[in-house]
């Protein structure tokens, strides 16, 4: 398979895609990144300049007529890094409030902790602004729904970082899936594994919970809104609905180092006529990588590795008459009390790519480059947070639970 790194190849194979008719009516925010942009200049501000800040920070540089004239961070280090990063002529703040009310932008990329999304969100959406907030939406299902009834109430665009919506093995797989190259979508599968603690240096020892709020219940809910995410909106989008309930259990069996949030969690989520999303995530092993698993009648895909295996090939036309005789030989006889069942093995073919050609992206770039455009166009499209929004209380009503040990439905009287 070839690997794309050339951003005009990609966005020459990404409008032959886009111009499938399943995607533009499934996903109608493609034909919007396909329309010509104008030369306008788009003014924008960050917030929140960590790890995850500064790798949008290295795409949002590379897009024509953007300029990021403001950030903010309130931790020294960042603010620092990030100042040295974005030169003199973007003026930092410590506090957010302050950039919203002296600057005159047109957006703000939020990259903060978790329980910091739902104000800054709401906040930016008050004063007018248009909002990328990354994943996940927020803590709690009510701050999620609050945004939701800001950004109804606001009219502007509200982008939450579910970047496998805009990658592009995914793109195409849906479209093969709403064909019905597997069949009816009967269960998908899916998980994230690693194998380190996620803890990070800390110069002294009241800065733990600001530098490491990964791992307390104040600031995260760990494995489920830092990785389940992805792939929960990914079922969602692919059932086209959300969890009826979900069941699961979650502990801290490997990193007892005083974190709040479980290292290991398993869950199962049901969906309307039956249908099952089987997730778990440890970070104390990675032989496993990370993978979605989906599953019909007719045929599997890997979405992350980007491959189809088919339930039953047509067998190559050279055996054709060995495979007859080989059946021949063993059912035209049936031995008396012999085995009433066969084991099914797994299959060992290696499949067949999803697609000949793939970037070497996870679907971030297009995602940064997409909001810009819409910034730009004032172009407001509601799959995309209603996408997000999903997602986000499907993440949040699993480690409910867990948490309660109990099976948890999906919450009435939602936004949306």
């Amino acid at each position: 398979m070839e690997r794309i790194i050339n951003r005009r190849d990609f966005v020459k194979t990404f409008s032959i895609l886009a111009g499938s008719s399943v995607l533009l009516s499934g996903m109608p925010w493609i034909r919007g990144l396909q329309a010509a942009d104008s030369d306008r200049v788009v003014r924008l501000g960050m917030i929140g300049m960590g790890s995850r800040g500064m790798l949008l920070h290295l795409i949002l540089k590379d897009i024509p007529n953007l300029e990021i004239s403001c950030f903010c961070d309130d931790y020294q280090p960042h603010f620092e890094r990030a100042q040295q990063a974005l030169g003199p002529a973007a003026r930092g703040y410590y506090d957010y409030r302050d950039m919203l009310d002296k600057e005159t932008i047109d957006a703000v990329v939020i990259a903060t902790p978790l329980h910091e999304h739902a104000h800054q969100t709401i906040d930016a959406l008050n004063a007018g602004i248009h909002v990328f907030c990354e994943k996940a939406m927020a803590k709690t299902v009510e701050d999620c729904d609050d945004m939701v009834r800001a950004w109804l109430d606001s009219g502007k665009i509200l982008y939450i970082g579910q970047q496998r919506i805009f990658n592009i093995k995914y793109l195409k797989a849906y479209q093969m899936i709403k064909e019905g190259k597997l069949g009816p979508i009967t269960q998908i599968r899916a998980y994230w594994h690693r194998n380190n603690d996620w803890r990070r240096p800390v110069p002294s020892p009241e800065l733990e919970r600001k530098i490491n709020w990964r791992l307390y219940n104040d600031y995260s809910l760990g494995l489920m809104t830092e990785l389940a995410c992805h792939h929960i909106q990914i079922a969602n989008q692919i059932y086209d609905e959300v969890p009826e309930c979900v069941w699961g259990t979650g502990s801290i069996n490997y990193w007892k180092d005083g974190r709040e949030v479980f290292d290991n969690v398993n869950l199962v989520y049901k969906y309307p006529g039956g249908s099952h999303l089987i997730y778990d995530s440890l970070i104390s092993n990675k032989h496993y990588g990370l993978e979605v698993q989906v599953q019909g009648p007719k045929g599997t895909m890997e979405l992350e590795n980007g491959k189809m295996w088919e339930e039953f090939p047509p067998p190559a036309p050279g055996i054709l008459s060995l495979i007859n005789h080989l059946e021949k030989q063993l059912f035209d006889v049936v031995p008396i009390g012999g085995a009433s069942w066969v084991p099914d093995d797994a299959i060992s073919r290696k499949g067949d790519w999803i697609m000949d050609k793939v970037l070497d992206d996870d679907g971030t770039r297009i995602q940064m480059e997409s909001f810009v455009s819409d910034v730009r166009k004032n172009r407001v499209d509601p799959f995309l947070t209603k996408q997000g929004f999903y997602g986000s209380i499907a993440t949040l009503i699993g480690h409910e639970a867990m948490i309660n040990n109990e099976i948890t439905y999906w919450p009435k009287g939602l936004a949306l």
